[in-house]
Parts: C-alpha cells; sequence; structure tokens
C-alpha cells in the first residue's frame, strides 16, 4: 500500500498511455541518458526504459526507493538514485553539456526553482520535458502583452512550448489543478557576461514588481530613479514609456537594461 505524501506533493501520473506519450516526445537516439526527476510508483520510468536509452532516476521518497529498486533489478540501464535532485551535483550523473535528457511529472512546489537551476548553472541538457501546473506552463509560454518574469527566466535561455494539457484525474491522489507537459529546449547560453545577465533580470524585477503599472511607473518606484530620467532612457531604447512591462520583448529587457547600465 503506498502512503501519498502531501509534503513532497506527489501526485503520480497512472495513465499508461500519457506515460508512453511522455516517452516517446523524449525522441530518443542511441546512447541518449535520461535523467527523470521523481520515479514515484516507476510508471513512467517503466516506459522510458523501454527506449533502451540509459535511465537515472532520482527519488527524494526513501519509502519508495526499496520497491522501485525491487522493480527494475534485472534492467541493466535504469539506475534508482535516492536524493533532492535541487541539492544533487549533475557530475554524479555524468551529464555534460547536450549528453543528457531531462524527464518528469514535477510536484508544483519545485517547478520554477528546478527549471530555473538547471538553465542557469548545470550543463545544458539536449530537452526537459516536465509535467508542470498547468497555469505555471502557461505562463512560462507566454508571449508579449502576456509576459511574466518567469516567461522571462526561461525564454532568455530556452524555446518552451506546451505539448499536451493532462487532466487532473489522470492522477493519484487527484491534485486540485489540472498540469501540462511542457516541452524545453534550451539555447545556447547568451553571449552576454554574468554582470550583464544580472542587470537585465534585475531591471525586470524592478519591471515586474508593480503588475500592470506603466513601465516608466514601476521602474521608477522599483530602481529609485526619477521620472524624467528613465523618460529619457526609455525613448532612447524605443519604448512608449505607457507601456506596460508585460508587453516588452525579451530584446526590449536587454537593450534597456544596456542604456540603463550605469543605474543598475
Amino acid at each position: 500500500m503506498i502512503k501519498f505524501s502531501k509534503k513532497l506533493g506527489q501526485n503520480f501520473l497512472v495513465n499508461p498511455k500519457i506515460n508512453q506519450e511522455i516517452a516517446r516526445a523524449t525522441e530518443v537516439t542511441e546512447g541518449d541518458i535520461i535523467l527523470e526527476v521523481g520515479a514515484g510508483t516507476g510508471l513512467l520510468t517503466e516506459k522510458l526504459a523501454e527506449t533502451g536509452a540509459k535511465i537515472v532516476t532520482v527519488e527524494k521518497d526513501r519509502n519508495l526507493i526499496p520497491a522501485l529498486k525491487k522493480k527494475f533489478e534485472n534492467q541493466k540501464n535504469v539506475t534508482i538514485i535516492e536524493g533532492d535532485i535541487l541539492k544533487s551535483n549533475p557530475q554524479n550523473y555524468k551529464l555534460r553539456t547536450m549528453n543528457y535528457k531531462l524527464v518528469g511529472n514535477i510536484p508544483y512546489y519545485l517547478t520554477s526553482h528546478l527549471i530555473k537551476t538547471v538553465l542557469e548553472d548545470w550543463p545544458r541538457p539536449k530537452v526537459i520535458l516536465f509535467v508542470i501546473q498547468k497555469e505555471v506552463a502557461r505562463r512560462i509560454t507566454a508571449k508579449p502583452p502576456e509576459m511574466s518574469l518567469l516567461a522571462l527566466s526561461v525564454q532568455f535561455y530556452a524555446d518552451a512550448k506546451i505539448l499536451k494539457y493532462i487532466s487532473k484525474e489522470n492522477f493519484r491522489p487527484v491534485p486540485k489543478v489540472d498540469s501540462a507537459l511542457i516541452k524545453i529546449v534550451p539555447k545556447e547560453r547568451p553571449s552576454l557576461t554574468s554582470e550583464e545577465t544580472k542587470k537585465i533580470f534585475k531591471l525586470a524585477h524592478a519591471g515586474f514588481g508593480s503588475k500592470r503599472k506603466q513601465i516608466i511607473n514601476s521602474l521608477s518606484s522599483g530602481l529609485n530613479l526619477p521620472r524624467g530620467v528613465l523618460g529619457n532612457k526609455l525613448r532612447e531604447a524605443s519604448i512608449d514609456s505607457k507601456r506596460r512591462p508585460e508587453s516588452l520583448t525579451l530584446d526590449e529587457w536587454t537593450k534597456l537594461s544596456q542604456i540603463l547600465s550605469s543605474q543598475l
């Protein structure tokens, strides 16, 4: 009898058809390494293992480890590791840039932090396929005029799209909201210094700090700069001061950060 952990945000995807679709969406090629976040009861792990790829699955719930090891004891391409993915060192799994794919049904509390950590700090994966909360998936894939800080943070490093919406009825226990399968394809890291990158996100944090305000107002309060100075800088960047932060493109944030560099 499986005891579900509310603390770990466990909602297991039990529909075998959808697990098969996720495995198929990984587009496995010979020699692929698939790092799975959270094996749960091993239903998705099973489908991934059938591809013949090398599967390394990291499960935080120690109570699930014995059953997982028993289930896959005869499958040499599956390695079960007990651990917290956020505290993991990718080098321990022999992950290098573009030599692995990242897959998982992610607890909702983990989503933003994990995606940010992987895109910013880990070796660049070929692809990320995560089952996440539907509304979070929509926020990640949003475009102007509906951008968010989360969308900007992900799209700075990757292209993202929703492959499929998944009804909450496909999970046990049944969560309160529907989910989505999102595909994130990391781009080559931007040719910017770490300082330039920090300035872009400092600017964006200030811009999105006051929801639905005009860009000149949100930046004035967020950066503690006079409206007159900001007005001139926005004109220099060809950005109407009455626009809202949600309407700005990534290129516009980058250009404005360069113009405001000495104030950031």
